[in-house]
């Protein structure tokens, strides 16, 4: 009798010994899946939940895909304790939002200076802000980018003070790189200014702006190098002659890892700054742009190509490896792109040419038109600043 109960106490115990470790990863597999539903890309969408012991740690900014999580783990009669903090995190306050405030806020993959350069923002962007970390902010940014940007970059208020600046009088830079003055005299420099910011305007002369800057610092810029808000969004074109006239601009710029301004870009920064000075806001990353637009090319038939064609370049997949998409440029007619390559350069698929590039050549994949393929992940510059 003694030995049957013992050796009931002992099944037991193996039972249960099993069932943990087959709950853990029936909960683990529940996880993944709602990761891959929700968030597939970590670079726009936070979902870093864990599970451990019954209990569910970790944060998301998607409170749709907790709630679907949670849902799934109900439906599979698993019971959990959640402990998942949903962002903007409590401790933030009202202040979930932010302009920035530097001709270019460079936001990094982590919360100090020394880490990666994730990319970048302009003056006057809207942010949203995510959670701190000592004088860093997980910020994100209207193209979804989710990274840590330094307080002294960025002005955090509430969305009433969000909504009273959009619906301010602004101007947009136009000149790629300028300064803002004290006075129209150009006494001292308040900031550096690049294409793309954007400033309230107090008051206006024939000599220029008096305009202030998100984070109520206040100077003067001239007329040549800015136009007021509503004229510039009304003239922004992805026509040949605009999209070719401003990649050209920035001939010669370095090549930043990063970067999305005329200041330093890399190559993906580049197609996006192109398009972003004429009125569209397109993904970050050469791996996410090429999910975008419409299919054109993958034959190198190049007559198929229009002036703005994304050209995508890097290492097709293979039966054990999937294909990495690592560099980008746009078509500018006549067998030639330009792209950002160590600098902002023009290279040729013409063998005859002096700019024949023959190692891009080489790793070309394919080629998709984004120009009026307005999507989810492609919007107008309005939809972001008005």
């Amino acid at each position: 009798m003694k030995n049957s109960f013992l050796l009931s106490i002992f099944l037991v115990f193996i039972l249960l010994s099993c069932q943990a470790p087959m709950q853990e990863e029936r909960v683990q597999s529940i996880i993944d899946s709602t990761r891959a539903d929700f968030a597939p890309d970590k670079r726009i969408a936070l979902f870093d939940i864990h599970w451990d012991k019954g209990i569910l740690t970790g944060e998301t900014n998607l409170p749709d895909a907790h709630q679907a999580l949670i849902q799934k783990l109900t439906d599979d009669n698993i019971t959990v304790k959640d402990s998942v903090i949903l962002l903007p995190e409590p401790g933030l306050g009202e202040k979930t939002l932010a302009l920035v405030t530097n001709s270019v806020a460079n936001i990094r993959s982590e919360p100090k200076h020394s880490a990666e350069l994730a990319t970048q923002a302009l003056m006057g962007t809207p942010l949203n802000v995510l959670k701190e970390s000592g004088s860093w902010y997980l910020v994100q940014t209207p193209d979804d980018y989710i990274s840590w940007v330094d307080e002294a970059a960025i002005v955090r208020i509430d969305q009433q003070t969000m909504d009273e600046w959009m619906g301010k009088e602004k101007v947009v830079v136009t000149e790629m790189i300028s300064n803002i003055y004290t006075d129209e005299n150009q006494g001292e420099i308040v900031s550096d200014i690049t294409a793309g910011n954007v400033l309230e305007i107090e008051n206006r002369s024939p000599q220029g702006y008096k305009v202030a800057l998100p984070d109520g610092r206040k100077g003067f810029i001239a007329a040549e190098v800015a136009v007021p808000y509503d004229e510039w969004i009304n003239s922004r074109s992805t026509d040949d002659t605009s999209l070719v006239q401003t990649a050209k601009l920035m001939m010669g710029s370095p090549y930043l890892w990063g970067g999305t301004s005329p200041k330093g870009m890399d190559c993906s920064g580049f197609t996006k700054t192109i398009y972003f000075l004429n009125g569209m806001v397109i993904p970050r990353d050469a791996s996410q742009q090429i999910l975008e637009g419409e299919l054109i090319d993958s034959e190198k038939n190049w007559e198929n190509l229009e002036v703005g064609d994304l050209l995508f370049f890097g290492v097709p997949a293979m039966e054990d490896s999937r294909e990495r998409v690592v560099h980008v440029g746009m078509w500018i007619g006549d067998n030639q792109f330009i792209h950002s390559r160590g600098r902002v350069r023009v290279s040729s698929f013409d063998p005859n040419d002096e700019n024949y590039d023959a190692y891009e050549l080489g790793r070309y994949l394919r080629t998709k038109r984004i120009r009026q393929k307005l999507s989810e992940r492609i919007v107008s510059v309005d939809q972001i600043l008005n």
